[in-house]
């Protein structure tokens, strides 16, 4: 390789796709936080969004459950992003289950320009069933991160995000009121009824 191939690879960006997903209560956001944060202190030009429907915690920040939060920008559509990233290095989508399955198609775009695209998201809704673009997503990321919150009801790790609250909509926003973590048995305790 002469100097200048050596100069091309080098200034070369490349990006990629990673997904972190798990259940309510088990730190997506605040690993997709601690994430951004390293890609700023390495002074990437990072832009995070949220979809507009998750008001929880604020109409403009992406927000953990420990409130530790980050200003972002609300997007009701996916191909939002293509339009509002600039020339980011870095993109963080929060709850991305939230939005449909053109985000596939975004991620993949904004990976194939270089650059790096981080979400968060649940694998699954509140009856286990894949929720939303995340199948897809984890299908095609360079890297899926599964994180797990600790069962209310035996420690076990937990599985799924239980619905506390009566209602058949998929969506249904809500903390530690509508929902708690789960394991695989205790899950399966609950529904055997049905």
């Amino acid at each position: 390789m002469d100097f200048f191939e050596s100069q091309v690879n080098k200034n070369r960006k490349h990006g990629s796709i990673e997904v972190i997903c798990g259940s309510m209560f088990s730190g997506k956001t605040e690993e997709l936080l601690r994430r951004l944060k390293r890609a700023k202190i390495a002074k990437q030009r990072v832009e995070i969004f949220k979809p507009a429907i998750d008001t929880r915690y604020s109409d403009v920040e992406v927000t953990s459950h420990d409130h530790n939060a980050t200003l972002s920008t609300p997007v009701d559509a996916a191909d939002s992003i293509l339009l509002l990233c600039g020339d980011a290095d870095v993109v963080g989508i929060d709850e991305a289950q939230f939005f449909d399955d053109s985000l596939v198609r975004v991620c993949i775009e904004l990976a194939n320009m270089g650059v790096r695209v981080i979400l968060a998201g649940l694998d699954m809704d509140y009856l286990c069933r894949p929720f939303g673009p995340m199948p897809q997503l984890m299908a095609i990321a360079d890297d899926v991160t599964k994180v797990h919150a600790i069962c209310v009801h035996c420690g076990m790790p937990a599985y799924v995000s239980h619905r506390l609250v009566e209602g058949s909509k998929q969506v249904l926003l809500g903390e530690t009121d509508k929902y708690e973590p789960i394991c695989r048995d205790c899950f399966n305790k609950f529904h055997k009824n049905e």
